[in-house]
């Protein structure tokens, strides 16, 4: 796909979606209709769970290997999103890997600030075990906030001597809360995410917790330790400089971490796969990635 058509893609999203909008529940709505009309309707099995208070759905395709388990966490900055606006993603990532996913639906900001949305994605990696589902069954996997909480739950893990699961994908995660790199200057337009926004969230998420708390800011962790990750980033993305930081670190910790660079390709570009060759290509190797991991 060419710049000029990830372009025309991008302005279709910006005309169907105002992230500088004051009203956080019309937002909510604006967001959840502009991924809704880039849903590619596949038939999905859609499963509702009650994970103590948590809302969370499992989706899958049929004939999927129902002996492992893809536990997911959606986009959205930490104020928007839910399931609903992700099961297209979440249906492909199941195709992909041939494994059900668990998708979770964590409580937003600023209604809730952090670190409650962590609390809940911790919470369900709990109840899977409870449930009798070992760590080297699940695989974790988020994509922009959902990636962040990804990498967050895999470190507190760590810190508590909680067996880790067997591996993560994270797609577009932001690492940094302070949001430093240079590409936030020289992808400016080239997003959709604007750094306004990016600040914005630190305030309403953070609400003066300290933006380089390692379960907020991944980045600034000690990663050593932690099981195999694939980082997916786009070329054009405001995170990609903290993105690429971050995987520096981690392979100099000795994470067996992968990374894939995807050109001309903006936050979350897997979302629009429907319409973008390369979100399907990022989602399929996502899912080969997965399937390595397994042996299968």
């Amino acid at each position: 796909m060419s710049d000029s058509e990830a372009r025309k893609v991008l302005k279709i999203i910006n005309r169907n979606i105002s992230l500088s909008q004051g009203n956080i529940f019309q937002l909510r709505k604006d967001f959840e209709n502009l991924y809704l009309k880039f849903s590619s309707n596949q038939n999905l099995i859609v499963k509702k769970q009650e994970i103590e208070d948590i809302s969370a759905f499992k989706i899958y395709t049929e004939g999927v290997n129902k002996d492992n388990i893809i536990l997911f966490f959606h986009g959205g900055d930490f104020t928007i999103g839910s399931t609903n606006d992700h099961l297209d993603l979440c249906g492909k990532i199941s195709a992909a890997s041939n494994l059900p996913v668990l998708s979770i639906d964590y409580r937003l900001a600023p209604e809730h600030k952090f670190p409650a949305a962590l609390e809940d994605c911790l919470i369900s990696y709990l109840w899977l075990l409870k449930k009798g589902i070992k760590p080297s069954n699940i695989i974790l996997c988020g994509i922009s906030a959902g990636g962040t909480l990804t990498l967050s739950i895999l470190l507190y893990l760590k810190q508590k001597n909680i067996e880790l699961p067997l591996g993560a994908v994270c797609m577009s995660p932001a690492v940094d809360m302070l949001f430093q790199g240079h590409s936030i200057v020289t992808n400016g337009g080239k997003d959709w995410i604007t750094r306004k926004r990016l600040l914005n969230l630190k305030k309403v998420y953070l609400k003066g917790k300290n933006p380089v708390y390692p379960l907020a800011s991944p980045l600034y962790s000690d990663l050593g330790g932690l099981p195999p990750i694939l980082l997916q980033v786009g070329s054009h993305e405001l995170l990609l400089d903290d993105v690429i930081k971050f995987h520096k670190k981690a392979k100099e910790s000795s994470v067996e971490i992968s990374f894939e660079l995807w050109k001309d390709m903006f936050h979350s570009f897997q979302i629009f796969s429907s319409c973008i060759e390369e979100g399907q290509n990022a989602i399929d190797s996502a899912g080969t990635y997965i399937k390595n991991l397994l042996n299968e």
